[in-house]
């Protein structure tokens, strides 16, 4: 099982030489690959009807997954790079495909997307794009990006897209991995379906280890090997004081959750030290040496 780490952006506050000096960090420690967040904006949750849902609001830090990674691959050599998710329906399609291809081409295959609907209206509106639809349009992005990757021209008309005899060059090498995330069945339906992977996330025992056995039988049921399809766990803990997010694990605790998810048929899993009360890098890359260590990485 491969074995990645998720960006501490709330603790790192947008600082771009903590970004730098993290990414090389756990690649010299040995992780396989780095989750970010995605949020292009904040939203103020006060007086909102209906409410939001989400843990985040308009203080929390993030970067531009696609940028923060091009930045990261001129500075790494071996660490993958995957968004844990990026919220595709509000992005312009062809414009996704054109800078997922060229991250890819210029860190030399090291980048999949991952993909998912998101839970923020306020997002959506400023950034023009229907909240409601989001995952009729997601649907529809998977085959277009796939189509787009292939480098032939593109002859498309759908729903929410028309791409009128275009090619996208140059394209990827390869096509590039798409793995969706989200705690749906309409999430777990489209990837067993479409995608090469899923991210689970949510209580381990309650949602991550039962949704994995349910996009199993879902891709049995649509004639699809489960050999080969990514099933990556974000590692998140327990509930904390902070609405919507979770404190992070112990050492012990941790290799206990990874060794059950490898056993249930987990692929990847990504450790997770946001919210563990660390407010520096080292602090951060002291814990992460320490799990590195237990696991034999490196």
């Amino acid at each position: 099982m491969k074995i990645g780490v998720v960006y501490p952006q709330i603790e790192l506050k947008g600082d771009p030489q903590a970004l730098r000096d993290f990414a090389r960090a756990v690649e010299d420690l040995g992780f396989n690959h780095l989750v970010m967040y995605d949020h292009v904006l904040g939203a103020v949750g006060d007086d909102r009807d209906p409410p939001l849902t989400g843990p985040y609001r308009d203080t929390d830090p993030f970067h531009d997954p696609l940028i923060a990674y091009a930045h990261i691959a001129a500075l790494t050599t071996t660490l993958e790079f995957c968004p844990g998710v990026m919220i595709l329906p509000q992005r312009q399609t062809v414009l996704v495909a054109r800078q997922a291809a060229d991250l890819d081409l210029l860190s030399g295959g090291r980048f999949s997307l991952g993909i998912g609907v998101g839970w923020n209206p306020v997002e959506y509106e400023a950034l023009g794009i229907s909240f409601t639809t989001r995952g009729q349009r997601l649907t529809e992005q998977i085959d277009l990006l796939r189509r787009l990757w292939s480098g032939e021209v593109v002859d498309f008309q759908g729903k929410y897209h028309r791409v009128d005899r275009a090619a996208l060059v140059p394209a990827p090498a390869h096509s590039i991995p798409i793995i969706c995330g989200g705690l749906s069945a309409p999430a777990y339906r489209r990837a067993a379906k479409y995608a090469d992977g899923f991210i689970f996330t949510g209580p381990f025992e309650d949602v991550a280890v039962p949704g994995l056995h349910k996009l199993h039988q879902l891709l049995e049921e649509n004639g699809r090997d489960i050999k080969g399809f990514r099933a990556d766990l974000d590692v998140v803990g327990r509930p904390a004081a902070r609405r919507g997010d979770f404190e992070g694990l112990s050492v012990p605790e941790l290799l206990g959750t990874l060794e059950t998810w490898e056993a249930n048929g987990g692929t990847h899993a990504a450790v997770k030290t946001m919210g563990m009360g660390f407010s520096t890098v080292d602090e951060h890359l002291e814990h992460l040496a320490k799990v590195a260590d237990a696991l034999g990485l490196g």
